[in-house]
């Protein structure tokens, strides 16, 4: 993960988050269509229209001969590759920054051309004339802004609570609750809603717990929880700070730091698989067993295919002296002979 520019002292034009998180996902995107299909050769050319995954389905409907489904969304790339079709509206979303930091999540939508960005502060640029989107109108183009912000709303209201990720059940709630974690609630997901914190008033922060992230995985945990302790102290309530902590102090070998950290990264973001993962592991090195086995009972059940996640499981599961899961959970790797 690299580091993202929002507003500094030293520029005074309002530099765009999300902006950057759309440019991260401007990428190349190769059709290659089966030798029967008519008219391939003179489809074999470079187009320079925008075109969105969103498209990708329905392109393959139209090579195979099959009819679009009216409720698919997008039009098929082959039209635009054609010249039959006018330069496509792209939307994107960023849910890092809420799931991450607590902060609102990002829509963009660019059409024609304006990019459009759905924010707590909203942000309106003129690609034409303004390409690195550095002078925002969304005060001075008021009509324009809120057509952008109609026709951004009405596609992504199709996507409102279709996420598929799947979170905790009740009884894994109930189970953690019984081990104190408090404010758990059993929500969607992933956000639907931009609200609250706008992430591009808190880029130094964001900045600070990614450089503590990348210095984690380079092995110096010691320097990652020094930044993470002023990141920390300023506000609590970002999940990435409390986990990137912890994970810092198991490196360290202080289990019991990072226990701490670990627990209150999983009342952040109860969902997180990785964070039960690292507070299991943390708990088998202070001889915690019994509450090891209800972390990694979560992590395992998302991490089929992580062996480590099962033999950890397996080893809570002997050290509580259940003797037959333990068995069943090492045999979901072992090799036959």
């Amino acid at each position: 993960m690299g580091r993202v520019s929002g507003r500094t002292e030293k520029t005074p034009t309002e530099s765009s988050y999300m902006r950057k998180l759309c440019a991260s996902r401007w990428f190349p995107l190769v059709l290659k269509l089966p030798s029967s299909y008519p008219g391939r050769a003179a489809l074999s050319t470079l187009v320079k229209a925008k075109a969105s995954l969103v498209s990708v389905a329905s392109s393959l409907f139209e090579a195979a001969g099959i009819p679009v489904p009216s409720q698919m969304q997008g039009q098929s790339l082959l039209r635009l590759a054609k010249g039959t079709a006018l330069d496509q509206p792209v939307y994107s979303r960023s849910d890092f920054s809420q799931q991450a930091f607590g902060m609102s999540l990002l829509e963009s939508w660019r059409a024609n051309k304006y990019l459009y960005i759905r924010a707590p502060q909203p942000e309106l640029y003129d690609l034409t004339v303004d390409p690195d989107a550095s002078h925002n109108l969304a005060t001075s183009a008021k009509a324009t802004l809120d057509t952008m912000a109609g026709q951004l709303a009405s596609f992504s209201q199709h996507f409102d609570g279709s996420s598929t990720k799947a979170g905790l059940t009740s009884a894994e709630m109930q189970k953690l609750a019984s081990l104190g974690y408090v404010g758990l609630q059993k929500t969607s997901s992933t956000a639907t809603t931009v609200a609250g914190i706008d992430p591009k008033d808190q880029v130094r922060l964001v900045n600070k717990v990614l450089e503590a992230k990348a210095l984690n995985e380079d092995g110096k945990p010691e320097r990652a929880s020094g930044i993470l302790q002023h990141v920390i102290g300023e506000t609590g309530k970002m999940y990435l700070a409390q986990y990137t902590m912890g994970e810092s102090f198991f490196e360290l070998q202080q289990y019991a730091k990072a226990i701490e950290y670990l627990h209150k990264a999983i009342e952040l973001q109860p969902n997180s698989t990785w964070a039960h993962y690292e507070m299991g592991a943390s708990l088998i090195k202070t001889g915690d067993y019994k509450t090891a086995v209800v972390h990694l009972e979560i992590a395992a059940s998302r991490l089929e295919q992580f062996p480590e996640a099962h033999n950890l499981l397996a080893e809570a599961y002997e050290h509580s002296g259940k003797t037959e899961e333990a068995k069943r959970e090492r045999k979901k790797f072992s090799v036959p002979r």
